[in-house]
């Protein structure tokens, strides 16, 4: 353990870990559930530092049936998964191009990105600017003014405060 930098927690026979146990690996991952002779053995859960979860039946080390739970309790069905296929477009960009490396972050389905000056929100069609109230399209041309005709939370309603007052 002290080579590997992993913890355990349980039983050991004839020297071997074994019986009910808890391993923690360097990374944080833990596995909680059976061993033997030094492996998962039986039932057993590994439990991810993010907050996901495999929950397994092991045999000498190896998963023979599991079942993955993502963080937000979503779980994995391998034959009727929708996620990131046609029927599920959200991640349509990496399905065809691939994750982006670690620290580059892909913040919308259009790559790369439209730009949208500093201060402004997205609308659609164009950006909206709080300052002056207008919404210009992506090549910065007029569009329309964000006025009383269209409050909306997005072009130009003055957030509610609390007591019900417009916010000045």
């Amino acid at each position: 353990m002290e080579y590997t930098g992993s913890q355990y927690i349980g039983e050991f026979v004839d020297g071997r870990m074994e019986g009910e146990a808890e391993y923690i690996l360097p990374t944080e991952t833990k596995y909680v559930g059976e061993m033997k002779d030094g492996m998962f053995h039986g039932q057993g859960t590994l439990y991810f530092p993010g907050g996901s979860r495999y929950d397994a039946i092991w045999e000498k080390g190896l998963v023979v049936k599991g079942t993955y739970t993502f963080s937000d309790g979503l779980q994995y069905d391998a034959e009727h998964w929708h996620y990131c296929d046609t029927y599920d477009r959200r991640f349509y960009t990496e399905i065809c191009y691939g994750l982006k490396p670690a620290g580059i972050s892909q913040l919308t389905n259009m790559d790369p990105p439209r730009k949208i000056p500093p201060g402004c929100y997205d609308c659609g069609d164009g950006f909206y600017n709080p300052t002056t109230r207008i919404v210009k399209d992506y090549k910065n041309r007029f569009l329309r003014n964000a006025g009383a005709a269209s409050q909306t939370c997005e072009e130009g309603a003055l957030p509610r405060r609390a007591s019900g007052e417009r916010a000045r």
